[in-house]
């Protein structure tokens, strides 16, 4: 007999967590508790409660964190530039540890034994809700149906329904999707179906928040971005929320053609996997941040914070959001933004965009020094000299010893 009394569920309400609630409660006899989080997936979550209550669901949550995701964990670590293998925004990720923090904490003041996702044995998310799971609570027992059950397949599991009348009206009524999607405020993912052939197309109908380039507006929109240490905290003067400043941009963005990707990257559980990306308001967010940095950033601690940024992203990507390295490196990030202040005005046109203005107050640019016209001996050039001929001394050393690189 298990010694699970109750669980609780990362609830989405549809077909697989609908199955793994009346799984856990037949295989483990136990209590169910359902968690339901809205990221701005887009789609409306609420009606995840009747379907919970239909399968004996007596504890059910669910949950508005979009201001909580935006402020807490995307402008963090869009601080950092983050950007995983050169091209993803790391939009799944990122939501994961947010998801596995409320586990925890509605099986602590539920008085759970476990917690349960529906993560499948294949993919990365197992990894991640696992691993902030343990980091917040070590000794929580973690139930994965997809790792246990011998339920392999959309037949199997409508099959499954049928035999313990379990209603399955949401799942058979619309025409499915050929993909794997996953949405929350700051992308949409889509995996699966055409898109397993990564010499294959994605169809055009696939994307969902963003109009292709070609059927952009054929004038520019020109946005200003106002940035508070390192965060953005309004849009063309107006303030914003965080939540409400990516609603915003993804909105300008999608209109205007930006934000689609197509990658395959590297999965950390070992095989490569081919995903479509739509991020408007995260593209925009990180070619502003850069922007703005560029005027305000000392050069050497830019520099420090590139070397960072691929292992702040491959930490992230892999799961280790609540991780004592994470922490460390953001730290250091959040420092370097306090003097990250000011405003960047972009061009979006047909899938781009451009920086066209950035200006602040905390701006290290001089002018004065900077200009091609009369300095007025803000410089002197006669500098350079030294300058150079002290950093070619041990390379003109290594060729008057007859070290002759053309020859290697």
């Amino acid at each position: 007999m298990s010694d699970i009394k109750k669980v609780v569920l990362a609830y989405s309400g549809g077909l697989d967590t609908s199955v793994i609630v009346r799984w856990l409660q037949d295989t483990y006899n136990c209590e169910v508790v359902t968690f339901t989080a809205d990221l701005g997936q887009g789609e409306e979550v609420e009606p995840a409660r009747a379907k919970a209550e239909a399968l004996g669901v007596k504890e059910i949550y669910i949950e508005d964190l979009r201001e909580e995701f935006v402020r807490d964990f995307v402008f963090p670590m869009f601080r950092a530039n983050t950007v995983y293998e050169g091209e993803y925004l790391l939009g799944t990720s990122i939501a994961r540890p947010l998801i596995a923090k409320r586990l925890i904490e509605i099986a602590n003041s539920t008085g759970a034994d476990a917690i349960s996702h529906g993560a499948t044995g294949k993919g990365n998310d197992q990894v991640r809700f696992e691993l902030g799971a343990y980091a917040l609570k070590p000794g929580v027992k973690v139930i994965a149906p997809w790792r246990e059950w011998d339920l392999t397949s959309r037949e199997t599991l409508m099959k499954y329904c049928e035999e313990r009348n379990i209603p399955v009206d949401f799942a058979g009524k619309k025409k499915k999707s050929p993909y794997s999607m996953d949405a929350n405020l700051l992308h949409i993912s889509y995996e699966g179906g055409v898109l397993e052939d990564p010499w294959a197309e994605a169809e055009d109908d696939m994307w969902r928040w963003s109009v292709s380039p070609e059927q952009a507006p054929n004038e520019a929109t020109y946005i200003e971005l106002t940035y508070a240490k390192g965060d953005i905290v309004a849009i063309d003067g107006e303030a914003m929320s965080p939540a409400t400043v990516l609603e915003t941009l993804n909105r300008i963005g999608g209109a205007n053609g930006i934000g689609r990707l197509d990658i395959v990257e590297n999965r950390f559980v070992g095989m490569k996997s081919r995903g479509c990306y739509e991020t408007p308001g995260g593209t925009i967010m990180l070619r502003a941040h850069r922007a703005i940095e560029s005027i305000t950033l000392d050069r050497e601690a830019a520099h420090l914070k590139d070397e960072l940024m691929p292992r702040y992203a491959e930490t992230i990507y892999n799961g280790f959001w609540w991780s004592e390295e994470r922490k460390m490196m953001q730290q250091l990030i959040d420092y370097s933004q306090r003097h990250v202040n000011g405003d960047v005005r972009l061009k979006l046109y047909k899938g781009n965009v451009e920086v066209v203005g950035r200006r602040s107050v905390d701006s290290l640019f001089d002018e004065s020094i900077a200009t091609f016209e009369d300095d007025a001996g803000s410089y002197d050039q006669k500098d350079a000299e030294g300058f150079i001929k002290l950093n070619a001394l041990r390379m003109r050393i290594a060729a008057s010893k007859g070290r002759n690189l053309l020859e290697d």
